[in-house]
């Protein structure tokens, strides 16, 4: 296979970076949809607020013999999402648009649920639930990123990574705990 060599029109490039500087980040060799990657993107990150307020109410009301180290589990996952968030907020942000953070309608907008529990087990089993629906449509979002916005889908391949991560821990909750 012949060596395939880089060439780019600097000058070209310069001329271009000069066009349309008000859409900040998405310059022409964008190829996704701008207007439906923001819509994705705040539906992900309302997935994620609604998980840092799940497990973050779980991390206080817990109880049972062996809940301080589930709540430590849940407060840690907590502050993943709320990582998670801030990264999906800074890329929509970078896209041009708007972080939708509103409280009404989040749960219209989140992928998952705000289910309380009643015991110990039950809030690992809503937690597990959560994380399976966050994978599921963190996957679709992936495939529809595609090559056309590579740094979204990057985001939420990292995302997913924990994710799973995520879903796994809970999943030896639920085995320790069942």
């Amino acid at each position: 296979m012949p060596k395939q060599t880089f060439v780019s029109d600097i000058k070209e490039l310069r001329r271009r970076a000069r066009e349309h500087m008000e859409k900040g980040a998405v310059t022409p060799s964008y190829h996704g949809d701008v207007e439906t990657a923001v819509k994705i993107l705040n539906e992900a990150l309302a997935t994620e607020i609604v998980c840092v307020l799940r497990y973050s109410y779980h991390a206080t009301v817990a109880t049972g013999l062996d809940s301080e180290a589930v709540k430590e589990e849940f407060r840690q996952h907590a502050r993943e999402e709320q990582e998670h968030a801030g990264r999906i907020a800074e890329r929509i942000n970078q896209l041009g648009g708007k972080p939708n953070m509103s409280p009404e309608g989040i749960l219209t907008r989140a992928h998952s649920e705000y289910v309380e529990g009643d015991t110990l087990v039950q809030m690992i089993k809503e937690n597990l639930v959560a994380e399976r629906i966050a994978i599921e449509s963190y996957r679709e979002m992936i495939k529809y990123f595609g090559d056309g916005d590579p740094t979204s889908r990057r985001l939420m391949e990292s995302i997913l990574e924990k994710e799973e991560e995520h879903a796994n821990d809970m999943q030896d909750l639920l085995k320790t705990h069942a």
